[in-house]
């Protein structure tokens, strides 16, 4: 289905292989696991930055689905776009189709999620890591004040261990908490599952005593946890002596709602409307052959400024700074959560 977004034209669904595009019209494949909650404003960043440039934007989901995410890039490729971006399901995987990109020619840029194993354009996405250990100094510093010392048992609730964005969270937080040995932690995988993450918290916290819960993404897990532990009378809001501490990454509006209500209690938020606007940036620098340098990247009022462009062994990845959120500044108007 073609939609119209003033001069932008994009494709929903399967990337149509017959199509062909004339003269010197920039069109961007972009390729994502769904279109809607964080990939959403990701998405629509980038087409803002597209749509200020006159660009179109070819748009397909995989569903989750890592062999179509490459068939469909492989679309691209043979209707001669002039860039590819992605989300990849899989980190690893995605090198076959950027492989592919390189034979002909076409730069390739990821969102979100770097890839594993082969080298690319750029990659803009949060300071995972960060994250992760902004997340871990909020745990240890509520299981000190609850506990009188770092101790106590903690569950992490992880995302797709084959992407290396639950790979830098579980990492970031992880380094935080194995500097107490007296904190005992749960980790299981969730896989962005929302019904897997709420069967965890049910096994684990109806025969733990669970001091506080830490989740790869807020999005996927924070409102089926809270529930689950009503559910299985483990419940107290914050304040109460038997409140288990929420902690997460990413800053949805949901999870906003939960820290007011004290129902949980921190979230690293990530910078997502910016991802794809950024994206554009470079996209943009690389067409016109801008020098792209490795540095500091700062822009004023921005809450991921300063950001980070590195030079790794997948390219260069700008990353972006994450903002420890709670009660405190739960109400900051540039959190993509409070984004109405």
């Amino acid at each position: 289905m073609w939609m119209k977004l003033g001069l932008l034209t994009v494709l929903f669904g399967t990337a149509m292989g017959t199509v062909a595009f004339a003269g010197d019209k920039v069109v961007i494949g972009y390729a994502a696991p769904s279109l809607d909650g964080a990939q959403a404003q990701i998405q629509a960043g980038f087409l803002v930055g597209a749509k200020a440039r006159g660009w179109e934007v070819v748009s397909v989901t995989s569903g989750g689905d890592a062999q179509k995410q490459l068939n469909d890039i492989n679309d691209f490729i043979a209707q001669g776009v002039k860039a590819i971006v992605a989300v990849p399901d899989d980190s690893a995987g995605i090198c076959v189709a950027v492989a592919a990109a390189k034979e002909a020619g076409i730069p390739f840029y990821t969102i979100d999620r770097a890839p594993t194993g082969c080298e690319i354009d750029l990659t803009v996405l949060s300071d995972n890591y960060l994250g992760g250990k902004q997340a871990g100094e909020a745990m240890v510093a509520h299981l000190t004040a609850k506990n009188g010392s770092p101790k106590g048992t903690v569950l992490e609730i992880t995302g797709n261990l084959a992407q290396n964005v639950a790979q830098l969270r579980g990492g970031g937080f992880d380094d935080v908490i194995k500097q107490h040995p007296e904190i005992k932690l749960i980790v299981k995988p969730g896989d962005w599952d929302a019904a897997k993450g709420v069967e965890i918290v049910r096994d684990v916290a109806s025969t733990e005593a669970v001091d506080g819960i830490y989740m790869h993404s807020d999005c996927v897990y924070s409102t089926g946890t809270v529930q689950t532990l009503k559910e299985i009378g483990k419940f107290a809001p914050a304040g109460d002596k038997a409140h288990i501490f929420i902690g997460a990454i990413d800053g949805c509006t949901e999870n906003l709602a939960l820290i007011r209500e004290g129902a949980t209690d921190q979230t690293s938020g990530q910078p997502i409307p910016d991802f794809g606007t950024l994206v554009a940036d470079y996209i943009d620098k690389k067409l016109k052959g801008e020098e792209i340098a490795p540095g500091e990247v700062v822009k004023e009022g921005a809450l991921w400024s300063p950001a980070q462009l590195k030079k790794t062994d997948t390219g260069l990845q700008l990353l972006l700074s994450t903002t420890s959120v709670t009660k405190a500044n739960v109400d900051e108007p540039g959190l993509w959560g409070n984004t109405k």
